[in-house]
């Protein structure tokens, strides 16, 4: 799919930030296009969302940015400043950059984090928020497995080699994936470098932010941020598998939400589904035409 890069800076001023944005075709009478921004988890970048992308091109406006320190994005020299809260500014500065007022929100992991904060900050921006695999309370199951992987890991010979480590970091949660899945994952998550040695596309130094027994990436109490969205429209995407979004914290976060609320869950796959998956697609395509227009 066409999109071009957008550059620009971060809230804080002090970095040079990219995000894809793909063009939708104009509905009926001129009006523009319903506006999607798509926030990506920790170790992934703008890539992470070609598949649905695809699936969804044309009928809007996809905004899909790479995190400070991530893909095409400025690594920030203070590590400190890799939280949500900071990505949730600069996602903010990206939308004023644009000229953007009102979208939907879908956040993988990290990016539903990242949506919620952005609704406490600017009530009445999101139109709707499709939360992947995320929620308030995060199983420490899961946190541990990522804080196993994330960071400093060398570079990886050839993208065989690649597909080999992405395959090791995410087998449990993609059981049913054969070598050409592999091979495409690894392509969205990691880069080629000048001597033909392949890397993962993020900063090693995000590492810090999900590091010891407290990490930052995770703020203390996310509870009331989710009952702040019940006035938005939102879908719940669950991997069936998931080690990071538990069904019990699902299921509270369907009660506690008093405004429109669906949840889906994927079977098969753990964190996180890539929402391509026939039941993920089915009920994003469904709650978007319903509450993105």
């Amino acid at each position: 799919m066409d999109y071009r890069v957008h550059r620009y800076r971060s809230a804080c001023g002090r970095l040079d930030l990219a995000a894809r944005d793909y063009a939708a075709q104009n509905p009926a009478g001129g009006q523009q296009a319903p506006v999607l921004l798509m926030m990506h988890g920790l170790t992934r970048n703008s890539a992470d969302f070609e598949p649905l992308a695809a699936r969804l091109a044309g009928r809007y406006r996809m905004i899909v940015p790479d995190q400070r320190g991530r893909g095409l994005s400025q690594w920030d020299p203070d590590p400190a400043q890799y939280r949500p809260d900071v990505y949730a500014q600069d996602m903010l500065a990206l939308l004023d950059d644009l000229g953007i007022v009102r979208a939907g929100l879908i956040g993988t992991s990290m990016g539903g984090l990242m949506a919620m904060v952005m609704n406490a900050l600017r009530p009445g921006l999101a139109q709707a928020a499709i939360f992947n695999d995320i929620g308030p309370v995060l199983d420490p199951a899961g946190l541990a497995r990522i804080q196993s992987y994330v960071g400093p890991s060398g570079a990886m010979a050839d993208w065989s080699e690649a597909a080999a480590r992405t395959r090791a970091i995410n087998a449990s949660a993609f059981p049913d994936y054969g070598s050409a899945d592999w091979a495409a994952f690894a392509r969205r998550v990691a880069r080629e470098n000048a001597d033909g040695s392949v890397s993962f596309a993020y900063d090693p130094a995000i590492a810090q932010s999900v590091a010891g027994d407290d990490p930052q990436t995770v703020p203390p109490d996310l509870w009331p941020l989710w009952d702040l969205l019940d006035e938005v429209p939102v879908l719940v995407v669950r991997g069936a598998l998931s080690d990071l979004l538990s069904a019990a914290t699902a299921q509270e976060m369907a009660r506690r939400h008093a405004g429109a609320y669906a949840g889906v869950e994927v079977p098969r796959v753990g964190h996180a589904p890539i929402l391509d998956e026939p039941a993920a697609l089915a009920e994003i395509e469904v709650f978007l035409k319903e509450h993105v227009t």
